[in-house]
């Protein structure tokens, strides 16, 4: 039996504890009696979790942040669908630069992305706090769509597509019947993608947010910066929770590999 190297164990082990080690502190700092943040706890409780449904806002900004991530995410694979079909399929005029365009908005900060849109949507055009915010969350979210689609598509056989419109299915009804289908795994692994990434969204929304609409991540940082306790770590062990059971359950029912097609 081979021997495995020490040094590539030990390393690998540093690798983990550095990416995993803050999620352990929160957690333990999440069942402390204290009332503050401590780590390791003095001793434990279960009252910073009930506090969680005490503090009204949480529930209200969890709210609009499922709202806009659903939107969002939707909106993205309605214009991200075609665009990626587009850019895979046609020869577009400028191609290169319409690739650009739809990766910018990962490209550009978050926060001069969300400025942006504040001072054209919002200030200029006097558009709704909440349609500016959908705005933000698709623009941001509509890079991961086309390019998640973009590598599906390049794994489906043109000939098949090509197989359909000879024998007479018009060009609209193969995209349904034969192309969409194929590809819903990327388009299932795309709505995933997108949707995680806008509920946890922070340098846009910090900008788009404004009195009576917020979204979850960002009072979570208003809640920071008034109170000191671990209701926050309570907080954050329930989303890391709610994550992992979600992929636990799609792992179950789908599995994984059924997004690596």
């Amino acid at each position: 039996m081979k021997r495995g190297n020490p040094a590539l164990a030990a390393y690998v082990t540093l690798v983990y504890f550095f990416l995993l080690g803050p999620l352990f502190i929160v957690a333990a700092a999440a069942f402390s009696g204290s009332n503050f943040l401590e780590f390791p706890p003095s001793s434990l409780s279960l009252k910073w979790f009930a506090n969680i449904l005490a503090v009204s806002a949480f529930l209200e900004t969890f709210i609009v942040s499922l709202q806009i991530a659903v939107l969002g995410t939707f909106l993205s694979l309605v214009i991200g669908v075609p665009a990626a079909y587009a850019l895979s399929r046609s020869a577009v005029p400028g191609r290169g630069v319409l690739q650009a365009i739809f990766v910018s908005p990962v490209i550009v900060p978050g926060v001069v992305l969300g400025f942006s849109l504040l001072r054209f949507y919002n200030v200029q055009g006097g558009v709704p706090v909440f349609q500016t915010l959908l705005i933000g969350h698709t623009l941001i979210v509509l890079p991961y769509s086309i390019r998640v689609i973009s590598s599906s598509l390049a794994n489906f056989e043109p000939a098949i597509e090509e197989a359909a419109i000879s024998l007479g299915c018009p060009r609209w009804r193969t995209f349904f019947v034969v192309v969409l289908p194929n590809i819903r795994a990327g388009v299932m692994a795309a709505f995933i993608l997108a949707f995680i990434t806008s509920m946890n969204n922070v340098p846009v929304s910090v900008f788009l947010t404004g009195p009576g609409v917020s979204t979850l991540p960002i009072q979570m940082l208003s809640y920071v910066e008034n109170f000191f306790d671990p209701t926050i770590a309570s907080l954050s062990v329930v989303l890391i929770a709610t994550t992992a059971g979600f992929m636990f359950l799609i792992e179950r029912t789908l599995g994984l590999s059924y997004f690596a097609r």
